[in-house]
């Protein structure tokens, strides 16, 4: 899968297509020496300045979708549309010396050959350079803007991913040097997904499930996770659940790739509440996020609509529908106003907004706690995803 998208990168070369490379250590921290090196050059020229650092801009208008030439998946991508970290503007001074501390740690893991989690780094940033380092996001956006510099992923830094997401079902997997792990006998709490990218990547897996069902939704996904994990639903519907307890994480998101690739003639089908944040959920699975545009196609999935969707409401007690939030409002307009959204799914969109109403998936527990696993085979049955 990763090669098909490597290949089709190459249909948008008119377009100034940029992406981030999988480098080693050693190709990291000689980029990382490059670019002091030039630095340091211009301070030492005739007419010595302080350069600007060129990053590949991040922002929506600079953002396009693929449309899967070679493969059924779509994703975000970044042109070479730049925009830059300045040590002469006041407001972007500290954000420019942040983008040189990150480099500089991530020089000394690489070196010492170690990994770090992005919160294992922000404490370290905040210990040595507590100046410039106040807060979780500051550390998390100078990580994309040192992707976005050097052009290597974030896992080439030897920043791993914290992983929240927990996997279930018939998949076999197996780990190198290790033993098999039956994840239909992991019972409700699942696997856990390791945050290690290399060793998800390693990973052997096997699964006669006929479909992957991608279960996130709202703040009580996990709950749903453990409702079908308890009642075997994979059994019933020869299926691999697989949670990330919340936003999407990198690692889980990673995981569903890699399975995807494995067993590219599976579909995946999500299950999500139906409001704003739901869809949302499900287009950074789908697409990959504006964000991490250099790295999207190393994540996204052609991943299905199952539920809910407007159609579903009918199934929901008037009372259990809940009124949209500004929050959800907010969503709804960033949504519409992106050009990842195939037009069903702005359809639903607009159906959420003229109700004002969201709904939860748990509030088809109305019909009893049995009725979830019911309401996913006739689906299935259907073949009724979008």
């Amino acid at each position: 899968m990763e090669d098909l998208s490597k290949s089709s990168l190459n249909f948008f070369a008119d377009q100034q297509l940029c992406s981030a490379d999988i480098l080693s250590p050693l190709e990291v921290r000689a980029r990382i020496e490059v670019s002091v090196i030039n630095f340091l050059k211009i301070l030492n020229s005739p007419d010595p300045a302080i350069s600007d650092l060129p990053l590949i801009n991040r922002k929506s208008s600079n953002s396009r979708v693929s449309q899967g030439l070679l493969t059924d998946v779509s994703w975000i991508f970044l042109s070479h549309s730049f925009c830059t970290r300045s040590l002469t503007k006041s407001n972007a001074a500290k954000a420019f010396v942040r983008v040189w501390k990150v480099m500089e740690t991530c020089f000394q893991i690489l070196s010492q050959e170690k990994r770090v989690t992005q919160r294992e780094l922000f404490y370290k940033l905040l210990c040595d350079s507590p100046e410039y380092f106040t807060s979780q996001l500051q550390v998390n956006r100078t990580i994309q803007d040192v992707i976005a510099l050097l052009h290597c992923s974030r896992f080439s830094l030897g920043i791993v991913a914290s992983s929240r997401g927990l996997v279930a079902g018939r998949l076999m997997l197996q780990e190198p040097n290790q033993e098999v792990i039956d994840c239909s006998a992991c019972g409700s709490s699942g696997y856990s997904i390791s945050g290690d990218l290399s060793l998800l990547e390693k990973l052997d897996l096997k699964t006669d499930a006929r479909q992957h069902q991608h279960l996130t939704h709202g703040c009580l996904q996990h709950a749903i996770f453990q409702r079908l994990t308890e009642d075997f639903v994979f059994n019933q519907i020869p299926s691999i659940l697989i949670t990330a307890k919340g936003y999407p994480d990198i690692a889980t998101r990673f995981l569903l790739h890699r399975l995807n690739r494995a067993f590219p003639d599976l579909p995946i089908l999500a299950l999500v509440d139906w409001n704003p944040a739901g869809l949302a959920i499900l287009c950074t699975f789908k697409f990959g996020s504006i964000g991490m545009g250099m790295e999207a196609y190393r994540y996204a999935c052609n991943v299905k609509w199952l539920g809910l969707r407007g159609d579903d409401v009918q199934l929901i007690p008037e009372q259990s529908l809940l009124p949209l939030k500004p929050r959800d409002l907010q969503i709804a307009r960033s949504l519409m106003s992106s050009e990842i959204l195939q037009e069903n799914y702005k359809e639903e969109l607009s159906l959420m907004v003229h109700n004002g109403q969201r709904a939860e998936v748990e509030a088809l527990y109305f019909h009893g706690y049995d009725y979830l696993g019911k309401y996913i085979a006739k689906k299935i049955v259907q073949a009724d995803y979008i």
